[in-house]
């Protein structure tokens, strides 16, 4: 079955999960911490199924590829190695851009438990004729990690910027012409609390999330 998002087609779309950083500031793989008894990985994966016609995930070894394959929530997920040592998060998106099938792709970090389905549709129907689609907040800041990237166009972008010895995304959209900025006021109506871009980078962030999935309550509840 094609689901239809605008003129794009599920099939259409691939979502590029970056989980080569895995450990940070924990000691153990950020991949194998639970977030209400479920991996951060899956809470991506699970975001992402029925918009995407697929998903990889971009690891930093085959090892943490068969690891984080052993508990993914969906038998469609792949793998892609970014065999950088840098492991950039730019490194990383171009392996995703080799590998993904889609004619638009979707950059997400695998530890932002609480990405947004609205979001995420959003970005995709706002692609179509663009190079890519980039959250913008009011003081310029982007957020090229949450962002649906036209995939040709990403690819040649990210082997420009890391040719010309500048490995960041930010050189990588520079590089891009027929960038769609998405005003962060528009993504507030969507998600009043931005929580899309929370990311789980510390032990304190961790705690943060738990407390955040906890379901809120009405005012009859209160």
């Amino acid at each position: 079955m094609r689901f239809k998002g605008g003129d794009v087609t599920c099939l259409d779309r691939s979502a590029i999960i970056l989980a080569e950083c895995s450990q940070g500031k924990f000691s153990e793989d950020k991949g194998l911490l639970k977030l209400n008894n479920k991996p951060l990985l899956n809470h991506v994966v699970d975001v992402v199924k029925g918009i995407v016609g697929e998903v990889l995930v971009v690891t930093s070894s085959k090892e943490q590829a068969n690891l984080y394959g052993k508990m993914v929530s969906s038998a469609n997920v792949k793998f892609a190695i970014n065999v950088d040592e840098s492991k950039d998060p730019l490194a990383g998106a171009l392996a995703g851009f080799k590998a993904a099938q889609g004619k638009y792709s979707l950059l997400l970090p695998f530890d932002a438990p609480f990405v947004s389905r609205d979001v995420v549709s959003l970005l995709f129907e706002l692609c179509i004729g663009k190079s890519a689609v980039i959250p913008r907040w009011p003081s310029r800041q982007i957020e090229p990690l949450h962002a649906v990237y036209h995939t040709e166009q990403g690819l040649e972008a990210a082997k420009e910027a890391l040719a010309s010895g500048e490995p960041d995304m930010e050189a990588m959209v520079g590089k891009m012409r027929g960038v769609r900025y998405l005003s962060t006021l528009v993504v507030e109506q969507l998600d009043p609390d931005f929580r899309t871009f929370f990311k789980v980078s510390t032990p304190l962030d961790l705690r943060k999330a738990v407390a955040m999935a906890k379901p809120r309550k009405t005012k009859r509840q209160q």
